[in-house]
C-alpha cells in the first residue's frame, strides 16, 4: 500500500509516522502494493483522531477512531479496518466480482465462519418529493430522524441530508 500521512492541528513527528506506517503495514498483506491508503491524524480538544481511507474497486474502506492517545486510535482503527476488509472480501467472494485491488494471496485464503451476515430486517419506502436541502433538513427534524432522503428541486437527483456532530448538518449529492 501506498501511504498518504497527513496532520490536522497536529505535528507529524517521525515516530508517529513510523508508528502509523508499522501499525497499517499489517494491512499490505491485504492489498496490492499501489493501493492508495489515505490517513489523516487530528487533535479535537482532548481527543486524539485518526481517520483512514483506502479507496478499492467501486467501494471505499473506511474507518475512523478518536481516544485520549493517539497511539490507541491507531490500535483501534487497524482492529477496525481489519474486520471491514474481511466482511468486504467475503461479499466479493459471493458475488463473484473482481478484486483487483486485493492480493491473490488474501483472496484465496479460506473466509472466516465467524463473520456475522448483513441481514435486512426492514424496508421502507418513500415517496421523493423535489425540495432544497433546508427544506429537507427542517421534515428531517419534524420526523426526528437522523438522515433524511429527498429529491433535490433543482437538479432532479436524489440526495441526503443526515445529523452531524454539534448541531450541524452534512449533505450527501451523487457525483456527475
Amino acid at each position: 500500500m501506498k501511504i498518504t500521512i497527513t496532520g490536522r492541528n497536529l505535528s507529524l513527528t517521525d515516530g508517529l509516522k513510523n508508528g502509523v506506517e508499522k501499525k497499517l503495514g499489517k494491512l499490505d498483506k491485504f492489498f496490492q502494493a499501489e493501493t492508495p491508503c489515505n490517513v489523516t491524524l487530528s487533535t479535537q480538544k482532548d481527543m486524539q483522531k485518526i481517520e483512514v481511507t483506502i479507496p478499492v474497486k467501486g467501494s471505499v474502506i473506511r474507518a475512523e477512531e478518536a481516544t485520549l492517545d493517539m497511539y490507541q486510535s491507531i490500535d483501534l482503527v487497524v482492529d477496525v479496518l481489519e474486520r471491514q476488509i474481511r466482511k468486504y472480501k467475503n461479499k466479493l467472494i459471493q458475488r463473484h466480482q473482481a478484486a483487483s485491488d486485493f492480493s491473490s494471496e488474501f483472496i484465496e485464503e479460506k473466509p472466516a465462519q465467524d463473520e456475522e451476515e448483513i441481514k435486512i430486517v426492514r424496508t421502507k419506502h418513500i415517496d421523493l418529493k423535489p425540495m432544497t436541502a433546508e427544506e429537507a433538513c427542517l421534515q428531517m427534524e419534524l420526523l426526528g430522524h437522523s438522515f433524511f432522503v429527498f429529491q433535490d428541486g433543482n437538479t432532479g437527483k436524489v440526495n441526503v441530508v443526515y445529523k452531524r456532530k454539534a448541531n450541524s448538518y452534512g449533505l450527501i449529492e451523487p457525483e456527475e
